[in-house]
C-alpha cells in the first residue's frame, strides 16, 4: 500500500516505457516504488493511510543481457549472496514500515539498500518530471558526457596522478611553512649533540664514578687499613713487635714437617697452603696501596668529571646510558629535519614532474571529452528530430575550468591556461541548445523552455542508454 495505490502489478518490457495518466492517478507512486527498488531513501509518510507498511517487489529477467552488464550483475549477486529463482530471474524487494526502518531484499537475502542501488543501476533508469532540472547543473552535464564517452580508465589515471601531485605539493608547502620552526629545532638538536660530544660520556660511566669517588673519599682510612693488614701479615709495621703472621705460620709448618707423624705432616701441608694465601694477600695489599693516589687531586678530577656528567643527566636523561640513547635518537631526528636549499629544490623538481603527469592525464581526458562531445551532440540532435523538434540543435562545449584567485590547486596547462585541477578534471562542460534554425545556440539553462528541456532530457537518456 503506497500512497494512492493499495495494490498494483505492472510488467515492463525492455527499452523505453512511458507512464501517462490523469492527475492523481498514481503515476508518482509507481515511480516512487521503482525508486525504492533502486535503493532510494524510504519515506514512511508515503505508506498508504490505514496500512502498516508498503511493500514493493520487482522480478528482473536478465536472460537477454550480455557483455559487461551481465558480468556486473553476476558479481553483485555473488557479493550479496543472492540467489536466482528457478527460472533464472532475480527478485528484489523493499519494505517500508510506518513506524520502523525499511528493509531491502535481493534474491531472498536481506541486504543494505545500497546493494539494491548497485543492482538496479545496471538494469533500470528512471526519468521523472523533475529529473530534467538536473541538466541545469554543470556537474550533471559533465557526468552525462563522461557516461557517453566511457572514460572511467582515463579518469582513474588522472585522479591517481592528481592525488600524488597534490600530496607532493602539500609536503613542499609544509616544508616551506615550517622552515623556520624546523631550523630552530635543528639548531637545538645540533647544540645538544655538540654538548654531549664535547663531554664524550662512556656507557655506565656515571655509575663507575660513584664507586671511585666513594673510595677516594675514604682514602686515609683505606691506607691505614692496608698498612695494618700488611703489618700483621709480614711484620713490617711500626708497632715494634716484629710479629709476622707469615713467619709464625712458616715456623709452625716447619715444626710439623720435622716430625715422623703422618697426621702432623698432613697438617704441615695445610699450613703450607695457608702460607701461600698469606703471601699472596700481602702482595695484593701492596699493589692496592701503590695504586692509591698520593694526593687529593685525583678525587677532585673525579668530582669535576661527575659534575660534567650531571650537566647532561639534568638535561637529557636520568643516567648516562639514557643520555647516549637520547643522542642517538636526536641524531636520527636531525637527519629528518633537512631543510636545506637542496632538499627544497629536490621537492620542487618532484612536484614539477608530478604536475607534468597531471597535465598529460588531464589533456588526454580533455581530448576524449571533446571527441565524445561531437558524437553526443550529433546523436541528441538526431533524437530531437524524432520528438517533433527537427529544427533544434544541441551542442556541448568543453573548455578549461578557470582557476580561482584563491585556488588551492591551480594547474598550468600546455597551452599556458591556468585551470582548476578538480576531482573530475580541468574541463567545464556546458550544454547548448537552439529550439529552431533561426535561433542562436545558447546555454541550455537560458534557452530551453520546460517542455523543450524535458525533450532534451528524453533524447539524452535514449542516446546514453544506447551507448551503454
Amino acid at each position: 500500500a503506497l500512497g494512492a495505490i493499495s495494490a498494483a502489478t505492472a510488467e515492463f518490457d525492455g527499452g523505453l516505457t512511458v507512464l501517462t495518466g490523469e492527475t492523481g492517478a498514481g503515476k508518482t507512486m509507481v515511480v516512487t516504488g521503482l525508486h525504492l527498488l533502486g535503493g532510494a531513501r524510504a519515506d514512511a509518510t508515503k505508506v498508504r493511510s490505514g496500512a502498516d507498511r508498503a511493500v514493493v517487489e520487482g522480478r528482473f529477467t536478465t536472460a537477454e543481457l550480455g557483455g559487461p552488464v551481465a558480468v556486473q550483475v553476476d558479481e553483485i549477486l555473488d557479493s550479496s549472496g543472492a540467489d536466482r529463482d528457478d527460472d533464472g530471474s532475480i527478485i528484489a524487494a523493499r519494505s517500508v514500515s510506518r513506524d520502523g526502518p525499511s528493509r531491502a531484499f535481493l534474491g531472498g537475502r536481506s541486504v543494505p539498500a545500497k546493494s539494491l542501488s548497485s543492482f538496479t543501476n545496471e538494469l533500470l533508469t528512471l526519468h521523472g518530471q523533475n529529473d530534467q532540472l538536473r541538466l541545469m547543473r554543470p556537474d550533471e552535464q559533465r557526468a552525462a558526457l563522461d557516461r557517453y564517452a566511457d572514460i572511467a580508465g582515463q579518469l582513474d589515471r588522472y585522479r591517481t596522478a592528481r592525488e600524488a601531485w597534490l600530496e607532493a605539493r602539500r609536503d613542499l608547502e609544509d616544508r616551506r611553512r615550517r622552515t623556520r620552526e624546523l631550523a630552530q629545532e635543528a639548531d637545538r638538536l645540533q647544540f645538544a649533540l655538540k654538548e654531549i660530544e664535547s663531554v664524550s660520556p662512556q656507557a655506565a660511566e656515571d655509575e663507575a664514578l660513584v664507586s671511585d669517588i666513594r673510595r677516594l673519599s675514604e682514602l686515609d682510612a683505606l691506607r691505614e687499613a692496608v698498612h695494618t693488614a700488611r703489618s700483621a701479615l709480614s711484620g713490617d709495621g711500626d708497632d715494634g713487635t716484629g710479629f709476622s703472621a707469615v713467619n709464625a705460620v712458616g715456623q709452625a709448618r716447619a715444626a710439623l714437617e720435622n716430625t715422623d707423624d703422618a697426621p702432623l705432616k698432613a697438617l704441615a701441608e695445610q699450613l703450607g697452603g695457608a702460607l701461600t694465601v698469606l703471601v699472596d694477600v700481602s702482595a695484593e695489599l701492596g699493589h692496592f696501596l701503590s695504586e692509591l693516589p698520593s694526593d687529593a687531586s685525583t678525587l677532585e678530577t673525579k668530582l669535576a668529571r661527575q659534575a660534567e656528567l650531571r650537566t647532561l643527566t639534568r638535561k637529557y636523561a636520568a643516567d648516562i646510558d639514557g643520555v647516549l640513547a637520547w643522542a642517538k635518537e636526536a641524531a636520527g631526528r636531525l637527519a629528518q629535519l633537512d631543510v636545506s636549499e637542496e632538499t627544497l629544490a629536490e621537492l620542487e623538481r618532484r612536484v614539477d614532474g608530478l604536475q607534468a603527469k597531471v597535465v598529460a592525464a588531464a589533456t588526454d581526458l580533455t581530448k576524449v571529452r571533446v571527441k565524445a562531445a561531437k558524437g553526443l551532440s550529433k546523436a541528441v540532435t538526431g533524437e530531437l528530430s524524432g520528438l517533433a523538434m527537427s529544427g533544434a540543435a544541441f551542442s556541448i562545449a568543453v573548455t578549461p575550468l578557470p582557476a580561482r584567485a584563491d585556488d588551492s590547486a591551480p594547474l598550468v596547462l600546455s597551452s599556458g591556461t591556468v585551470a582548476h585541477a578538480g576531482h573530475d578534471g580541468v574541463d567545464a562542460v556546458e550544454f547548448g541548445f537552439a529550439a529552431h534554425g533561426g535561433s542562436d545556440l545558447l546555454p541550455l539553462n537560458k534557452s530551453a523552455s520546460g517542455g523543450e528541456l524535458s525533450r532534451v532530457m528524453l533524447a539524452l537518456e535514449v542516446v546514453l542508454a544506447a551507448s551503454t
